[in-house]
Order: C-alpha cells, then structure tokens, then sequence
C-alpha cells in the first residue's frame, strides 16, 4: 500500500491510497459546483468593465464617477462579510449560499436599469452586500473538507472559477454587447447584466439541494471515510490550536492578522482595478470592436489557469506559503512593467498582462491557504472574513486613485502605480512575516 507523507510544522501527514481516493471523491463532488458559483460571483462583480464600453456614455458618467460605482460594491462587501461568515458556522453552507446567490442574482439582473449615478451606487452597494460572505464562506467550507496539507491545492482549484470567468468574460460579454445591442429595445450592456445575473439565483437554489454542510452528514461518503477524514482534520486542528488565540477578541489584537490584511487589501485592489480596467485599456491600444477587446482580454486568463494550478500544487508539495506567494508578486510587477514600456503594442501588452495574471490568479489560494493554517479552528470562520473584509477595502479604494491617476498623468502612470502595489505586497510578505514556514505561521507565536 502506498503512503504519501509531508512534514507540516513538525508533524507527520500520511495519506494512503483510500486517503486519496476519499479526497479525490470530495473534490468531485464539491468542486464543480463550486467553482460554477464562482464563476457567476466573478462575472457579476467585473463584468461592469465589459459593460463600460457602452454603459458610460449612453448613460454621460466620468470616469471618476464610474470608477466610484465600480468600487462602492466592496464597501457594502466589507460591512457584511464578517457577520454573514459568521451565519454560516450557525445555519450551514446551503442556506448561507442560497441566501447570497439568489440575493445577489436579483440585484445584478437589476442593473441594467440603471439611468442616474445615484442609482448605479445604490446598486452596487447592495450586490457588494448581498454577496458578502461568499467567498470567505466557501474558503471556510473547504476547511471543513480538507486539511493543511490539502487545503491550498483544493482552494486553487476552487478560485479557477475566477479565472476560467476571465476567459469567458471577455468573449461572452463581447458577443453579448454586439448581438444583442437593441434587441426587444434594450442595449447590448443591459442584457449583459441580465444574462449574467440571473444564473446566480438559480445556482443558489442548486446549491442549497446539492451541497452538504458537513463531512458527518454526506450520504455520498462511507462511515470508513467519514472516520478517517475526522482523523486528519483532528491532527490538522492539533497543529493549529498551538496558536496563542483563544478568542475572536485575542485575534483582532494580532498584529499579523493585520499585516495580512494589509497584503490582501493592496493585492485585491490591484486585481480589481486590472478586471475593471482591461477592457478600456485594451481599447486604449487602438481595438475598438467589442468583440475583440473581449477576445484579446480571455488570452491571459487561459495561460493563468494552468499556472495558478501548478504553483499551488508546488505550494502545497513543499508545504511553503512565504517565498510562492512572492514569487506571485514578482510576477506582478514584471508583467506590469511590460505592459507600461511596451507602448500599447498588442502583443507585448498582452504577454505582460499575462504574467501578471498567472502571478495574481496564484496569490490568492497561497494567502488564504497560509492564513487558515494561521488561525485556529474555533476562531477560523471570523478570522478568515475579518481578513478578508479589511482585504475588500482595497478594490473600494485603488480603482478610484488608478481611475485618477490615469485620467490626471496618463495610462502608463496607472500602470506604474500597480507595479509598486504588487511589489509592496511581495515585500511586505517577505520582510514582515518571516516565520511563515513548513505551510503555517504557527512557529513563531508570541
């Protein structure tokens, strides 16, 4: 019988043949719908920069005002994520993501009746607050299912939903935009709000029949099965609970929860502000068909896929956060840097936006992987979403200032400014939080 082993923090992970089968079951059977969802998710928060193109100047708004529509959704996301991650410990996975999607799909789909700036803020504020709690709550789901030594590879796949939504976002709303342009009396840009919105409310009622809440309560696995994934996930929590925190109270006095808040908060906002932006850059480079702004943006996200894959398998292989996810970053500024000197010439521009997306499709399940082997299991679910809420603040703050900066000292000067925010966040992890070894930050508790 085979055995796989890995050195976590000190401790022994073996996993047998069965073990692998057993993970392999839960991926398939968790993993699909999952990621679907996401890519929904994903859709209905980017998929305005799609819809900028007509959008902006059927309706008059600057770019000022846009960019602020396009951020107020994570202010509402802030000011509800931590208490819906909390619901979901309380009422379960399917009932939190049957609230979030169909709430979420209404108000999307609602978009496209859009006609005054008051309006469209209002609108984005509520999605950026029904959909709170969906993307920490499916992190901390998947801490249910897999441990440490599993979690970051399963999360990695989890977040292709993102990027696969970078592949179709582009052609999907280019198609959208140019066939169906004043079909039954409506604009190309208010049936690409429809069309994408309402798949979330249906995939919320899916959810809630499909899913199951916890490992004790699927049909779909055996006692045998259910017994020995108790078994990892009880040594996993044995690693973890090493950790000095006792409460959510002694969490938030963690100076290190806020130094990863922080790399998230200016990594997230540098994702944002490119999902927002590339379509109106590429179409500063000279490309003025829809269809082929959309097509242009899908090529990086289709590399990205294969290489956020293979960077989280490395990751979890070495059981190494720390140097994969600078690595990460790196990448982030050295296509930045490409797409700034390349002059808005197509294909170099393209190449450099493809690194940067390899690098920031990657850094998101290192983060999240390192942060929940951080936190202990009884305080994991308010963790993960204060984190990620503090996070959320930097796609409501970086959008503008690039929207700013662009309008006020020209593109490359946005270009730039995203260049040193994925070198600051590389640093920051680099420099600040040198005990993040062995796949956790449990070494150098205070």
């Amino acid at each position: 019988m085979a055995h796989y082993h890995s050195e976590q923090s000190g401790a022994d992970v073996e996993y047998s043949q069965q073990d692998e089968a057993m993970f392999g079951k839960i991926s398939r059977h968790l993993l699909p719908l999952l990621i679907v969802c996401y890519v929904i998710a994903y859709l209905d928060r980017v998929n305005i920069g799609y819809a900028q193109l007509q959008m902006q100047e059927a309706l008059g708004f600057s770019n000022e005002a846009y960019a602020l529509g396009a951020s107020i959704f994570f202010v509402g996301y802030f000011l509800f994520e931590v208490p819906s991650n909390l619901m979901l410990e309380k009422v379960g996975a399917r009932k939190t993501l049957l609230r979030i999607m169909f709430g979420w799909g209404i108000i999307a789909s609602g978009m496209m009746y859009v006609t005054t700036p008051t309006m469209f803020y209002l609108l984005r504020f509520l999605l950026g607050a029904l959909e709170a709690g969906f993307f920490p709550g499916i992190i901390l789901y998947l801490t249910f299912w897999y441990p440490g030594a599993r979690r970051a590879k399963a999360i990695a796949i989890f977040m292709t939903g993102a990027t696969i939504a970078g592949m179709i976002a582009g052609p999907v709303s280019g198609v959208t935009m140019k066939y169906l342009d004043g079909f039954m009396h409506h604009a190309g840009w208010q049936w690409l709000f429809l069309t994408q919105g309402l798949p979330a409310t249906l995939l919320g009622v899916v959810a809630f029949f499909y899913l199951t809440d916890k490992p004790q309560q699927a049909q779909w696995l055996s006692a045998d099965e259910k017994d020995r994934l108790r078994e990892h996930l009880s040594r996993d929590a044995k690693i973890v609970e090493t950790a000095s925190h006792a409460t959510f109270w002694s969490l938030i006095r963690d100076p290190k929860v806020y130094t990863l808040s922080f790399i998230f908060f200016v990594q997230l906002g540098a994702i944002y502000v490119m999902a927002f932006w590339k379509p109106t850059l590429i179409r500063s480079w000279g490309v003025d068909d829809v269809l082929m702004i959309g097509l242009l943006a899908a090529i990086p996200a289709v590399v990205a896929l294969v290489g956020m894959v293979l960077i989280g398998r490395s990751s979890d292989r070495h059981l190494e956060r720390r140097r994969h996810y600078a690595f990460c970053a790196a990448l982030g500024v050295v296509g930045m840097l490409i797409a700034a000197l390349s002059s808005g010439h197509i294909a170099l521009s393209i190449f450099g936006l493809t690194v940067v997306n390899i690098g920031q499709a990657a850094a998101t399940p290192i983060l999240f992987s390192a942060i929940s082997e951080y936190l202990p299991k009884k305080t994991a679910a308010g963790g993960i979403a204060l984190i990620s809420s503090l996070g959320n603040l930097g796609p409501a703050v970086f959008p503008v200032i690039v929207a700013w900066v662009s309008t006020k000292a020209g593109t490359s000067a946005g270009l730039y400014m995203m260049t040193a925010m994925w070198f600051i966040c590389g640093c920051t992890m680099l420099l600040a939080i040198p005990a993040m070894r062995a796949g956790t930050l449990t070494s150098n508790r205070n």
